[in-house]
């Protein structure tokens, strides 16, 4: 292999497993380093920097980083049960126990530059464009057709799970940049939205229409079926404020689990969620279906809807058809009939949340945006978030479909990071490099800047309001969040994997001290070999070929140092020992181009 070229900015950032796997790529271990250390607002304010909304993303997360968390992988490797770090309830810490920090947000312009951007929608990711745009001077208006910003994550999350106040807080922080928000104006023409001369319009309209089920009885019963996200919405307006003691839940995701949540809050004595994938398919994020199961609601897996039952136009129950899941020789899935009886359900309402589809009626389709004939949905390019007409842009679920909210914020970067090259006359497929930072963390001969030592600790539970009062409000908050005494706990467990192990050859004396003392024996010196065979020759193989092996240039024998940066721990063991110093802890920080990183040429400087 060729000696592993650590300047490349993508190599250390592949090995912090955690940021790499976040889409806005947040630098959790440092955020996690600033919560121990009691900076709570510091660490917001890395957070903000990166993915927006701490206190919203703290509780509401898909979570991308956890299951990718070092923690995990090195606990399943001693034969513990894998435990990620509380990566996303930490987040949630910082906003909790933070300062005012106001004074550290950017001011609004002293002068406008000149350009102006329409957003589409107030979501969450029109809401990052706005943020990243504003206070470099562009005249940046929100049109929003509900009265306050927060899009789906007002309408949809319910308040059991994100208080009205924390949308509010973050919201507010984005408005108060200087962005013109116009409430209550729905887009119903995109090309009446052109003729208003506007440089750049970003659409983050979201996914807004819910799938239906057409099955028999659909029609007759319709007064007591609802799909799920409107269900949802309408809860949230207060149109709905009860539901049918008996109801079921048809769908698998996260909004499914939301519904039935509702559901149980709203008077649904028996609430069940019905799936036709299995268990282990579903769409929902694992703590999702823990929660729902939590509050006693159970979920049937592997049951096909067939029909909706009625009596004199109501409905009375559905019908179920049951199957199992195999895969095929190409490893699709296949539901087949077990050739059971169908099953009865009795119930007396439906809450269909199958799925969500984007609806563009408003979008002529006369005007130069190109529609993917298969799915009726704008041709969007994945790095410049641009549509066919350069100056309409898209991001969040209207771009490529339902995501969560973490998605819809890195969709906004890179679309203001394109609106900005664009109107500077730029390339903006020639996206500025991230900044990095890499810096030694010595402090004596054995002796770091960070605490190296691992935490033993299991994952820690967050706790939870008392059942008795949650259930019978939608707006208690059902978590309690960590406090300060058992997040710093929970800090302790984070391995640091932004503090790389680096290595120089022409130190080495081979006396093979790091590879005694590794306690996970990733280091071998070996002959260099093709890859597939030298992860084959080291001391402990190197099975995922996910991670890099960290291969040297030859030391002084004619061998290589390689070490699988799969199960590097990061303890800095092999720093402390190494005699000669070839060893050395360095803290990697890697920040990712955003909209003000990109160089203007003289027409943006003059505007």
């Amino acid at each position: 292999m060729q000696p592993t070229d650590i300047r490349n900015p993508a190599y250390f950032h592949k090995v912090v497993d955690c940021q790499w796997a976040c889409p806005a790529h947040t630098p959790v271990p440092e955020y996690i380093r600033l919560i121990a250390a009691g900076r709570y607002s510091d660490a917001y304010m890395v957070n903000w920097q990166a993915n927006v909304f701490p206190g919203i993303l703290g509780r509401t997360c898909d979570r991308p980083c956890e299951p990718a968390c070092r923690r995990s992988r090195v606990e399943e490797s001693t034969g513990n049960k894998p435990e990620p770090v509380a990566i996303c309830r930490l987040k949630r810490v910082a906003a909790d126990l933070k300062d005012d920090v106001q004074a550290r947000l950017p001011k609004p312009a002293a002068r406008w530059n000149g350009k102006r951007v329409a957003c589409v929608g107030a979501g969450p990711s029109s809401l990052t464009v706005a943020r990243d745009l504003a206070p470099l001077g562009y005249r940046v208006t929100v049109f929003e057709a509900d009265a306050k910003p927060g899009g789906f994550m007002r309408t949809q999350v319910p308040r059991f799970r994100l208080p009205e106040e924390v949308i509010d807080e973050e919201t507010g922080y984005i408005l108060g940049l200087g962005v013109e928000f116009v409430a209550g104006r729905r887009i119903d023409s995109l090309k009446t939205l052109l003729a208003e001369k506007f440089d750049a319009i970003f659409i983050g309209c979201g996914a807004p229409r819910g799938r239906d089920l057409e099955l028999p009885g659909r029609q007759e019963a319709a007064a007591q079926i609802h799909v799920g996200i409107d269900w949802l919405a309408s809860v949230y307006f207060g149109h709905i404020s009860k539901v049918g003691k008996r109801v079921i839940v048809l769908g698998g995701g996260n909004t499914a689990m939301d519904c039935c949540r509702s559901a149980k809050r709203l008077g649904g004595d028996a609430v069940t969620v019905i799936v036709r994938s299995g268990f282990d398919e579903m769409k929902a994020s694992p703590w999702e279906k823990e929660d729902a199961m939590h509050e006693g609601i159970p979920i049937l897996d592997c049951r096909v809807p067939k029909a909706f039952l009625h009596e004199n136009g109501r409905l009375v129950g559905m019908t179920f058809e049951k199957v199992r899941v195999e895969h095929g020789a190409d490893g699709r899935r296949k539901l087949v009939p077990t050739g059971e009886p169908d099953e009865r359900h009795d119930c007396d309402e439906v809450l269909i949340a199958v799925g969500q589809e984007n609806a563009f009626p408003w979008i002529e389709r006369d005007i130069g945006i190109t529609f993917d004939p298969k799915w009726d949905m704008p041709v969007v390019d994945q790095t410049t978030m641009q549509s066919s007409l350069p100056h309409v842009l898209f991001g969040g679920d209207a771009a490529f479909g339902p995501k969560n909210i973490i998605w819809a914020v890195a969709h906004g970067h890179e679309a203001a990071l394109s609106i900005e090259l664009l109107l500077g006359g730029a390339d903006t497929r020639e996206r500025p490099l991230p900044a990095v930072e890499v810096m030694s963390q010595k402090m004596g001969i054995h002796e770091w800047s960070y605490d190296n030592n691992i935490s033993p600790d299991l994952r820690y539970k967050v706790p939870w309001a008392d059942p008795a009062k949650t259930l019978k409000s939608m707006s208690l908050e059902v978590e309690l969040g960590f406090d300060a005494e058992t997040a710093w706990k929970e800090a302790q467990r984070c391995l640091n994997c932004d503090v790389q192990t680096v290595f120089s050859d022409h130190l080495c004396i081979e006396c093979d001290a790091c590879v005694d003392i590794c306690p996970m024996d990733c280091i071998t010196f070996t002959v260099n070999a093709e890859e597939g065979e030298l992860r084959m020759q080291l001391t402990a193989p190197a099975l995922n070929t996910e991670q890099a092996l960290y291969v040297s240039d030859p030391v002084k024998t004619g061998r290589v140092m390689v070490k699988d940066e799969d199960v590097c721990l990061h303890c800095g063991l092999c720093a402390e020992r190494c005699p000669t110093g070839a060893w050395d802890m360095q803290k990697y920080l890697i920040e990712m181009s955003h909209a003000g990183d990109a160089k203007p040429d003289a027409k943006q400087e003059a505007a």
